[in-house]
């Protein structure tokens, strides 16, 4: 046998053992998706600043009319899910990486779940309970 000598009894090939996206087979597809939400984040996140600008020094009414408004509020809620679901990517890399005991990283990614899950359900709330007026 040629090249480093091999302990394992597998039939499959070294073909087979790499194709797809490794181990996991989720790599590819988890760093599509990090880049797609920081691509779709810096317009959504310009327009963000500029409404958070828009309401510095008006009275609350003018706030909720402003926050009301279908295009605002369509933007919001676009910013928040892309926001929450990069935020969930990025943490969850982290602690993949960093945390080596199974336990403690299987707890930390199901926090890290349920905490963005959280933000992301508590801000639509807010913006459709402006939006509608309920």
């Amino acid at each position: 046998m040629s090249g480093p000598q091999r302990n394992d009894k597998s039939i499959r090939t070294p073909l087979a053992r790499v194709r797809y996206l490794g181990s996991a087979r989720s790599g590819t597809h988890h760093f599509w998706q990090q880049r797609l939400t920081s691509v779709a984040l810096i317009p959504l996140t310009i327009a963000f600043v500029l409404v958070i600008i828009s309401l510095l020094g008006r009275n609350h009414a003018a706030q909720v009319q402003i926050l009301g408004s279908p295009l605002v509020a369509i933007m919001m809620l676009l910013f928040i899910g892309f926001a929450t679901h990069h935020m969930w990517q990025g943490m969850q890399v982290i602690i993949e990486d960093y945390v080596p005991e199974e336990l403690p990283r299987m707890l930390l990614l199901m926090i890290n779940t349920l905490f963005c899950l959280g933000i992301a359900v508590a801000a639509a709330f807010a913006v459709l309970k402006l939006s509608f007026g309920v």
